[in-house]
């Protein structure tokens, strides 16, 4: 009885998910019948795989890190912490436990990048706080809505809009 209940489920999996994959309807007014250009158009538009694509020839649509004015922005500004995570294609900056002058209080900062836009939105500032009373004795907590957090926030949106104004006059000089 088990074999036909599983036997009978597999067969339903299979037939809906044949429904997916039925092919759509296409307007030959509005579509090349040339298969070259059809190919050339999908691969355009990022719906296909050339070999010059696959061997690193072809255009990349991603915008370069040094391009980015909030990645440049968020790296000047914490340019004096020691970094233990910097992923532009992932979009997040780690930095390392950084203490002034007392060792027994550190702290770690990340910046999430969650758009390219140059908006508050598009950036999260999480700041870790860790205290230790001994070496193995420590506590770390997250400040949320802290000072820190907001003045690098700020102080990143403003860096990052002054770079981009400054590319822009560049490229305007041009």
């Amino acid at each position: 009885m088990l074999k036909k209940i599983l036997f009978f489920t597999i067969i339903c999996l299979f037939i809906t998910s044949c429904q997916a994959f039925k092919p759509k309807k296409v307007d030959t007014r509005e579509r090349s019948t040339n298969a070259q250009e059809r190919a050339r158009k999908n691969i355009e538009e990022g719906r296909g795989v050339s070999l010059g694509g696959l061997l690193g020839a072809g255009k990349t649509t991603y915008e370069f890190s040094t391009s980015n004015p909030m990645w440049r922005a968020s790296l000047e500004i914490l340019d004096f912490l020691p970094l233990t995570t910097v992923d532009y294609s992932g979009g997040i900056i780690v930095t390392d436990w950084y203490s002034e002058n007392n060792s027994n209080d550190a702290v770690k900062i990340s910046v999430r990048f969650l758009g390219n836009e140059i908006r508050t939105e598009n950036i999260k500032v999480i700041v870790h706080k860790k205290i230790c009373r001994e070496v193995s004795n420590c506590k770390v907590s997250q400040l949320t809505n802290s000072k820190i957090s907001e003045e690098l926030l700020t102080t990143i949106i403003r860096k990052a809009a002054l770079l981009e104004k400054e590319t822009k006059e560049k490229k305007s000089k041009k």
